[in-house]
């Protein structure tokens, strides 16, 4: 097996943004709806910005209407983050490394593309990526396949030659759907299904070592 590309998805994979967005949201939310628990957020973990609003919805008991869209929007213009404060320490020796390798690299993240330029351009990473892909593009979310398939069209690469570096259950079904090897990071923090994945990870620093073994 000849990896030719890796594809990365960003939250909780190159920025450690998970808790924070969580916690933040449940803050947020537990003064007006006090049976909102943080592990009841735990699906939002990896959902595409699309679906967020109606599974908002259903948990708060609300309708998915302008004013409760205005309250979500609120919240997250709250959120303050530096994205270089959570950015994982590995990252950018990891991305040199593959690039010196010869490999292409790619983002695709569930996240607003709005967003995903806002990470690049604080960590410095505009440069960094091949195809940056936001799944607001497609009608399907993750765990359905389409990003990932868009993702190595784009590369002009088969799904052989593509490592997926995920970590929600989501992202890797995901991921393994479009036909990818799948590497998941482990995260205790979160309850994710990642037995979808081919390969998993303690940390990033062991792609470089995963990548030598599938040669």
């Amino acid at each position: 097996m000849s990896i030719l590309a890796v594809i990365f998805d960003m939250d909780g994979v190159l920025i450690d943004s998970e808790p924070v967005y969580l916690y933040h949201d449940w803050e947020q939310l537990r003064g007006r709806y006090p049976w909102v628990t943080p592990e009841s957020l735990y699906p939002t973990v990896g959902m595409a910005s699309q679906d967020y609003p109606r599974f908002m919805a259903r948990l708060c008991r609300r309708d998915n209407d302008v004013a409760f869209a205005e309250e979500l929007s609120q919240i997250g213009a709250a959120c303050q983050v530096f994205y270089p404060d959570i950015l994982r320490p590995q990252v950018r020796p990891l991305l040199a490394r593959l690039r010196a390798m010869g490999l292409q690299i790619a983002l695709a993240s569930s996240s607003a593309l709005v967003n995903i330029r806002r990470v690049l351009t604080e960590c410095e990473l505009t440069e960094a990526f091949d195809v940056v892909v936001s799944g607001e593009a497609f009608t399907r979310s993750k765990p359905d396949p389409e990003i990932y398939q868009y993702t190595m069209a784009q590369l002009g690469r088969t799904p052989a030659e593509c490592l997926i570096v995920e970590d929600s259950t989501y992202g890797v079904q995901a991921g393994a759907a479009a036909g990818g090897v799948v590497a998941a990071l482990r995260d205790d923090r979160f309850p994710f299904d990642q037995s979808a994945a081919r390969f998993h990870l303690e940390q990033l620093a062991d792609i470089p070592q995963l990548l030598a073994e599938l040669e």
